[in-house]
């Protein structure tokens, strides 16, 4: 009776500990995005908490904000940070490294409303062209663009693409920025139209464009947290490509209709574009980097090899 009191007791004490979850603060934008929806859908599923993750979501205006709350440590991770930004904050001796890739390949557009005169960035001299904070990937693609075409556009800052959107609408800016899904709808019904493409810099084909950070004290002192973390992500990429709770699952978070996310997902976002492991185009990230004044010069070896030790294998 005795023995049996006692192991019942351990079993009472012992549950706690085996129930605990581990607190996990991720900041991502723009919400919404397919690519960026594997934090809140993995939540959703219970897949996080499977693996013994309890995740508060922070929702940012886009790449800037990431990187600031990363930094700050008011997130353990950020989703969502161009690789060239994430280079320069390294080398300005931010907290801060990539842990694996977010997106390889372009998804992000550039549209007018539907009775704009323009019609491609080659007559859009002096007219102001959307992007959402600086440093962020749509930052380095409206860069990359303005060079391709020698078109001077004055690139400006609107936040989110739903922010951005009410700016393109009313007047303020000429040309807005967005990513899948946002704006699919409009531009099915011609309430805009799409005039420029992050696919047609051709250093962008194959290029991991965007990358997941992890703050240094979140990597160096709880690594199992991470290991978990990059597992779980895995195994919700895996379901969200897997059949339709998932794209119900993702209806349902961002507000948009079934076949529009269902077309997001196959035309914009292959599977393997959202790989962890996948890390490309470093080279050209280094080069945007220096030419936009982030760095000074490109990452030494050595550099490199400290700013990816962590990242995803």
């Amino acid at each position: 009776m005795d023995l049996k009191f006692t192991l019942l007791a351990s079993a009472v004490l012992l549950a706690p500990a085996a129930q605990a979850q581990e607190k996990l603060t991720i900041a991502s934008g723009p919400r919404g995005n397919w690519e960026t929806a594997a934090a809140e859908l993995g939540m959703r599923s219970g897949i996080f908490k499977k693996h013994g993750l309890d995740v508060e979501v922070l929702w940012t205006q886009g790449g800037g904000e990431t990187l600031q709350a990363v930094t700050s440590g008011s997130a353990d991770l950020g989703i969502g940070l161009g690789l060239a930004a994430a280079m320069s904050a390294y080398v300005k001796g931010a907290p801060v490294r990539p842990v694996a890739n977010a997106s390889t390949g372009p998804d992000i557009y550039w549209y007018v409303p539907a009775a704009s005169p323009i019609t491609s960035l080659k007559d859009a001299a002096g007219k102001t062209m959307a992007y959402s904070t600086m440093g962020s990937s749509s930052y380095v693609a409206l860069l990359g663009l303005r060079k391709l075409y020698g078109v001077d556009v004055k690139p400006t800052g609107t936040g989110s693409p739903t922010a951005t959107f009410t700016q393109v609408m009313s007047n303020q800016v000429d040309i807005g920025w967005a990513g899948p899904p946002f704006g699919i709808a409009q531009i099915r019904n011609g309430t805009i139209r799409v005039v420029a493409r992050e696919a047609e810099v051709p250093e962008f084909q194959n290029q991991t464009v965007r990358v997941i950070l992890g703050n240094l004290t979140l990597i160096q002192t709880r690594r199992k947290v991470l290991e978990e973390f990059r597992a779980a992500y895995a195994e919700t990429l895996d379901w969200m490509y897997s059949g339709d709770d998932a794209m119900k699952a993702y209806s349902d978070f961002s507000g948009i209709a079934p076949e529009i996310a269902l077309q997001v997902r196959e035309e914009f976002f292959p599977k393997k574009a959202l790989e962890l492991t996948s890390l490309a185009g470093v080279d050209y990230a280094m080069s945007d980097a220096v030419e936009m004044k982030f760095m000074r010069e490109p990452l030494t070896k050595a550099q490199l090899d400290e700013f990816f030790a962590f990242y995803a294998k």
